[in-house]
């Protein structure tokens, strides 16, 4: 069932923005209660080291990297949104390997202390429009984003799932402004964010079919899951 969901959220990427911003997902991530989220040095960002997922909070917004795939949410237990390569903040990418709970197989082929090779693993195209995305003057890297200590009231039953209540919640407890504008863009379109209906697999009949050369094909059925308010 992940597979399809996956497939769905890539071929939303490929919509226009206000279309491909406006479906939430279930990505197989359960976090029971509030992150215990700590700052990654050297970086604007944080990470969950007890979390059984590679999961990040950068510039207002929670980042995971899972089954090959980046996604966004503004709550600590989605919905998630996939986010396209090109619109992943580069301080998100910058994070060292070492901070990768699930790191896929090919990262081990990289030093833990430095960021996976997004140019090597995505190509030369994501490379082009990414030049020297890995090189920066760390003497001007900006503070991380308060965090949404808020949401440590939210939990189980009381977790708010719906994009409009969970907007007015923010609204009136974090009033930070985020810097990136594909984040900027998530705030401005999460109370468009629909839910994608879970796909449900139903047992097929075996059907007969001929194929180019006259042999007969079987197919089967079956299944295939710092700040307590910014200012």
């Amino acid at each position: 069932m992940r597979k399809l969901i996956l497939a769905a959220a890539i071929a939303f990427s490929f919509l226009p923005a206000a279309q491909s911003q406006t479906v939430s997902l279930n990505i197989g991530i359960n976090m029971p209660s509030y992150p215990a989220l700590a700052p990654i040095p050297g970086y604007p960002v944080y990470w969950d080291p007890r979390a059984p997922y590679n999961y990040f909070f950068y510039d207002g917004l929670y980042w995971v990297f899972i089954d090959d795939n980046w996604y966004a949410s503004d709550w600590y237990n989605g919905p998630w949104r996939f986010v396209a390569p090109e619109y992943v903040p580069v301080y998100v990418l910058r994070v060292p390997v070492r901070y990768y709970h699930r790191p896929p197989a090919y990262f081990r082929r990289w030093a833990p202390g430095g960021a996976p090779h997004w140019g090597e693993h995505w190509g030369p195209d994501w490379e082009r429009q990414h030049h020297d995305w890995n090189r920066w003057d760390r003497h001007a890297t900006p503070a991380p984003a308060p965090l949404p200590h808020y949401q440590r009231e939210y939990r189980g039953e009381r977790y708010p799932h719906a994009p409009e209540q969970q907007q007015q919640i923010r609204e009136q407890q974090y009033r930070y402004q985020p810097r990136e504008p594909a984040v900027r863009q998530h705030f401005q379109e999460a109370p468009q964010m629909q839910p994608v209906p879970q796909p449900r697999m139903q047992p097929q009949p075996h059907v007969q079919r001929r194929g180019p050369e006259g042999q007969e094909h079987h197919h089967g059925g079956g299944r295939d899951d710092d700040h307590d308010r910014g200012r």
